[in-house]
């Protein structure tokens, strides 16, 4: 009996202790970045950006400067800071190429933590359990950041949720997020459920029931984690009616989530002329397998060869890597295959006063990411998608789904601004319908996209942004 009491003793010694260790060490911890906090901002309140990436030009990088703007025309008084994972280049370098490719000026120097172990979210580092290795890859990524510089308020804005409990309860501060894509959504899990191949299901899981099942499971088992992270947020931002639905199923936090549309470059490019146009179609999005230019080329021969409308495709979009040229390479293989090589043109990391002389001169716009949270592109000089598409005067022929579905390509007055497709077959007859279109019909369309799309300018971005985290800044 004695023997089994010490058993039992023994046991509970042996998983109390860990525990005790552990928020002994945790306590310890944010006791000293309490007081590391307070040594190194003085009098002023300091507020942090979580952005690893911000040397991008693309719409993350356009929210992340713009909120920056915003708050620092707002609240003055407070200090603010970047954390970047970009040490190949200086400070001076980053705001330049701000304000060269976005045309966003700062109100003040920010201050930047340059951190070295971005590796660690990088994809490439996980060659599987991709989406599990760069989120525990983000709480290294966090942990630096709080150990180089303690903010008082910490704000998320490329998508590392996963970082933010550290912030919250070792670093003690306030937290938000501006997601722009879940990391997880029941689309994926509908997805891989049923057995469908796709860029991020794989034909060798997609073709066996009990890989299938493994993922599933492991999926579940993400999508928890996820939620979990999730509760820790004090304002939480989604840029689009998709975006808020997956992240209000996954997080429930109706009462601290705002819908704040991504800021678009609507005023200069609604000034460029409607009339004159080509029979031109241009899609704007750099070579990734998600954005489907393979069912753009698919289409387009449907187009010339079973309806007999002679047209012109554009591809302009970034190739930021030997994979995206490789894609390049494949799909100049299938536009030869399709014999439709001499109508197709690529046009790759082009300027953006190019790419605004094509916007001008070309008719149709084309969009065919399966649920696309928003719709921007990125042509690896600026950022342009759909929303920038109707503002130049395309009429636009975008993917049945996510944002495109739910806030842009929608009726004004159950008079369409745009056509939706999912198919080869629905894409083609939606770009057939619009070339027959006589000059009239296409002109009251894009006046009403144009109309429409206002709604998405930079101007209304901060005005939503300042309105969402107004909760957690000092009372004015």
């Amino acid at each position: 009996m004695m023997d089994a009491q010490m058993d039992l003793v023994s046991l509970v010694l042996a998983l109390v202790i860990p525990v005790l260790v552990a928020v002994l060490v945790l306590g310890t911890l944010r006791l000293l970045l309490q007081v590391e906090r307070w040594q190194q901002r003085g009098d002023k309140r300091v507020v942090a950006f979580f952005h690893p990436y911000c040397h991008a030009a693309g719409g993350g990088e356009k929210v992340l400067w713009l909120a920056l703007q915003a708050l620092q025309t707002c609240y003055p008084e407070l200090d603010y800071v970047i954390y970047t994972g970009d040490n190949t280049v200086t400070a001076d370098q980053i705001l330049a190429k701000v304000k060269d490719r976005l045309n966003i000026e700062l109100v003040r120097r920010p201050r930047f933590v340059f951190l070295s172990l971005r590796v660690l979210v990088e994809a490439s580092s996980y060659p599987y359990f991709t989406l599990l290795g760069q989120s525990l890859g983000s709480l290294a990524l966090a942990m630096e950041a709080l150990l180089r510089m303690v903010p008082d308020i910490v704000i998320d804005t490329q998508g590392y949720a996963f970082a933010m409990p550290l912030f919250r309860y070792l670093g003690t501060c306030r937290v938000a997020c501006y997601t722009h894509y879940p990391v997880i959504s029941t689309d994926m899990l509908e997805r891989v459920g049923q057995q469908e191949t796709a860029h991020n299901n794989h034909s060798f899981i997609s073709s066996n029931p009990q890989m299938t099942q493994l993922k599933l499971i492991y999926y579940n088992a993400f999508a928890m984690m996820y939620r979990a992270v999730g509760h820790c947020m004090d304002v939480v931002m989604v840029n689009s009616s998709w975006t808020r639905d997956h992240i209000l199923h996954l997080w429930k936090l109706p009462h601290r989530t705002f819908t704040v549309f991504p800021p678009c470059s609507v005023k200069e490019l609604a000034a460029l002329p409607a009339e004159k146009r080509e029979r031109k179609i241009l899609s704007i999005a750099q070579f990734r397998p998600e954005k489907d230019h393979p069912l753009q080329l698919r289409a387009f021969s449907k187009l010339l060869s079973e309806l007999g409308q002679p047209a012109t495709l554009v591809l302009a979009g970034g190739c930021r890597n030997q994979d995206d040229q490789n894609r390049v390479e494949d799909l100049r293989k299938l536009a030869a295959e399709l014999d439709i090589a001499q109508h197709v043109e690529f046009k790759l990391n082009i300027p953006f006063e190019e790419l605004k002389k094509e916007m001008e001169t070309s008719m149709i716009g084309l969009h065919t990411m399966w649920n696309e949270h928003f719709g921007i592109g990125n042509n690896n000089h600026v950022c342009a998608g759909v929303v920038d598409c109707m503002a130049a005067g395309m009429v636009m022929v975008s993917h049945d789904s996510g944002g495109p579905k739910l806030d842009i390509v929608v009726p004004v007055g159950n008079q369409p601004t745009g056509f939706l497709a999912t198919t080869e077959e629905e894409f083609a007859a939606a770009m057939a319908h619009v070339l027959a279109m006589s000059a009239e019909e296409r002109a009251a369309i894009v006046a009403r996209a144009r109309q429409h799309v206002r709604k998405f300018s930079n101007e209304n971005f901060t005005q939503a942004f300042l309105q969402a985290i107004k909760p957690i800044f000092p009372s004015k």
